[in-house]
């Protein structure tokens, strides 16, 4: 006797762009967070919004609800990704008393908060809804909008996780303003992804904005527009194949080689900078296999340098290049599915990159930056002040 289930099950969740978040005048977060006389809410902050933003939150629970929430205060760098921060958020969630389906857990910060914030709910009895408010470029327009959750495990980026996306994401802008300039570069790498691999008028968009959507923290004509469509392509990319069944995906792009890259240089590294290194790569793979034209290319390579992002960094040798192929293909199952442009805002995939490909595109990117290896003036004084930050 054999028997088998069927199922299927409907997942919607809603992104929302919204203004002064914290402000208690505006009613979005206390709407999708449900705060009302009575409520119980683990609220997770990053230790960086906390410094900025700690009094206005904790202002705004207490101007919507009567009960005083648990706040737990999280470590926002990437060697705190680990199963100790999961562990952490699930005794606070034990200590607040949350109900399993009527209390939201409420994450506050960047991708890396976000990301623990969401693991641990999905798995705090088996699946507890969170909201999330992202506090970082990268996570307004790439962290934040999808459904994957993760840890990273015995060396690897994001190797445990889930698929479980937040009931409600809130969007504001205006958390941008306290931005380091690195954190910003670091976001618009994502943003420069989702336009060479799919939007050739989003790419024209940053090239006119460059310098200032950095320096003016996206206050600037474009900016508005810019994240638009930035979100707009990653969600059209993500909801037709949100589990992944299909491992051909654009968004891969500039995330072949970033992974071991962003973990053999940490802490050097941000996320968004070894995604440049990787698109930087990946277009000279493109060239040297006849698939991007030389002035596409250098067109790409420009804008990563106008912006202060890396295109080379010294970890990036030969054995490091194919062992990030290799594990991208285990992660692709056992296919290299590498997403390559072909023209800005076009792409194909290649399942055929050999060893003499990766030397061919070093050779290649050797010659573009001889003199930085690179790096960008910009990406070595932000290396050098990496608290720096605007008044809020």
């Amino acid at each position: 006797m054999a028997w088998t289930v069927r199922s299927t099950q409907d997942v919607t969740y809603r992104v929302q762009q919204s203004e002064s978040v914290f402000d208690p005048a505006n009613d979005a977060l206390a709407s999708v967070a449900g705060l009302g006389r009575g409520s119980r809410r683990l609220v997770i902050v990053d230790r960086n919004v906390d410094r900025l933003y700690g009094e206005a939150i904790r202002a705004y629970f207490a101007a919507w609800t009567d009960t005083r929430p648990t706040f737990l205060v999280l470590e926002p760098d990437e060697a705190a990704k680990t199963s100790d921060a999961l562990l952490l958020i699930t005794r606070a969630a034990v200590r607040a008393g949350i109900n399993r389906r009527s209390d939201p857990i409420v994450a506050i910060g960047g991708g890396v908060v976000t990301d623990l914030a969401g693991l641990a709910a999905s798995l705090y009895r088996r699946g507890t809804p969170f909201v999330r408010i992202p506090t970082t470029l990268i996570g307004l327009v790439d962290a934040s909008v999808g459904a994957k959750t993760a840890i990273n495990f015995d060396g690897h980026k994001n190797r445990l996780g889930t698929y479980f996306p937040a009931a409600h994401t809130l969007l504001d802008r205006t958390l941008l303003t306290t931005l380091p300039a690195r954190h910003i570069r670091n976001g618009l790498a994502e943003i420069i992804k989702m336009a060479v691999m799919k939007d050739a008028a989003l790419f024209s968009l940053v090239e006119d904005e460059a310098d200032a959507l950095v320096t003016r923290r996206f206050d600037t004509p474009h900016a508005p527009e810019i994240i638009e469509r930035s979100v707009t392509g990653m969600l059209e990319e993500l909801e037709p194949n949100l589990w992944e069944h299909e491992l051909k995906r654009l968004v891969d792009f500039g995330h072949t080689f970033s992974p071991v890259i962003e973990m053999h240089a940490a802490p050097e590294l941000l996320h968004g900078e070894a995604v440049s290194i990787d698109m930087a790569f990946s277009c000279a793979l493109a060239h040297e296999n006849g698939l991007l034209g030389h002035e596409e290319t250098l067109r790409v390579l420009r804008l990563l340098h106008r912006t202060g992002l890396p295109i080379r960094h010294a970890v990036c040798d030969l054995d490091l290049l194919r062992r990030g192929l290799d594990d991208a293909t285990g992660h692709r199952d056992g296919h290299q599915h590498v997403p390559l442009p072909t023209g800005i805002g076009e792409a194909t995939f290649v399942e055929d990159i050999t060893t003499e490909d990766l030397k061919r595109a070093m050779a290649f990117l050797d010659a573009y930056a001889p003199a930085t290896g690179g790096r960008t003036p910009a990406l070595e004084r932000d290396a050098s002040a990496a608290l720096e930050t605007v008044a809020p």
